[in-house]
């Protein structure tokens, strides 16, 4: 594995899932891969578990590890060619990405959406930079479109669980009082269709996902049915795509409480945090034993570790 974006960087699914509970049974067995070997982690968004999981992770491989906040650590920078640079941006991502890049051997990249271009941000603009210029392997910490050491945590933390083996997985939207991307939805859609578990995804009109990652799996508008039978349920809230970007609703009928749960069977809840509780999910929800969101978020080391182990082992 050279970089990693998304589920299509991993060769073998089954394979990707044996490394990563190798690592978590025994973290410091690979520590030689990344001794005398440096990671940097930049940081456009905020962080608390991508920040410290993937940082871990380095180290438990033996890696040196520089986490740099943009805009706060270091110049603004300026992402888009062809712009006079008489603003408040001083250095442009075009020199910074191979500089960066000299001093280090992988980089972690987390770069959201902006909602201001649908097309801008699905071209994965600074992403993209970074795999073109920077010189050395790169790792999507969260992209516009994806989030995809969140969802490969998501199928450890499922298979971890699951009681068959194809579950019935729910992936459904919830009410937000801020736009957020659809990074994490698309990222979740693409991998557990790749795993080939039995997918739901459900969500009130004009939410529909980008169609590329919803392939042939289908909507279902009514929530209480798409709850039916089901063994996890995953909550997120995403902005429209087709309207992009713009809250829709705020409807609280969306909200995942007890009620819902009561019609699943016996379901997990998962949910990538932070989390607007009361919003999301309701607090007899989430402190429940059927939530397993602490164990889905300690798995952010071990997907992360995964990934970091076979960008080494190829390199």
């Amino acid at each position: 594995m050279r970089h990693f974006t998304s589920v299509n960087d991993v060769t073998d699914l089954k394979t990707a899932l044996e490394q990563a509970f190798e690592v978590k049974k025994n973290p410091f067995a690979y520590s030689h891969l990344g001794k005398n070997k440096t990671m940097v982690l930049i940081f456009f968004n905020s962080s608390l578990r991508t920040r410290l999981s993937t940082q871990k992770a380095a180290m438990n491989l033996g890696m040196n590890t520089m986490v740099l906040n943009v805009n706060e650590d270091g110049w603004k920078l300026e992402s888009e060619l062809g712009v006079v640079m008489d603003g408040d941006k001083p250095e442009h991502l075009r020199e910074a990405i191979p500089v960066i890049g000299e001093y280090c051997d992988i980089i972690g990249v987390r770069s959201f959406a902006r909602f201001e271009n649908k097309e801008h941000d699905y071209s994965e603009n600074i992403l993209n930079q970074f795999i073109e210029y920077a010189g050395v392997p790169v790792v999507s910490m969260e992209a516009a479109t994806r989030h995809p050491l969140q969802s490969f945590a998501d199928l450890m933390t499922i298979e971890e669980f699951k009681t068959k083996p194809r579950p019935k997985v729910v992936l459904t939207w919830a009410p937000h009082p801020r736009a957020l991307p659809q990074a994490v939805p698309n990222s979740f859609v693409e991998w557990m269709r790749k795993a080939d578990y039995d997918l739901v995804v459900t969500h009130p009109e004009g939410y529909e996902l980008a169609p590329e990652f919803m392939g042939d799996i289908k909507v279902e508008y009514d929530q209480d049915k798409a709850f039916e039978g089901a063994d996890f349920i995953y909550a997120k809230n995403w902005a429209s795509y087709t309207d992009y970007g713009k809250i829709l609703s705020k409807d609280m009928r969306w909200t995942v409480d007890s009620r819902k749960m009561s019609m699943t069977n016996n379901a997990r809840f998962m949910h990538c945090l932070p989390v607007r509780r009361n919003m999301i999910v309701t607090d007899e929800v989430i402190d429940s034993p059927a939530s397993i969101v602490i164990q889905e978020a300690a798995n952010r080391e071990w997907s992360a570790q995964a990934v970091l182990k076979m960008i080494l082992e190829s390199m």
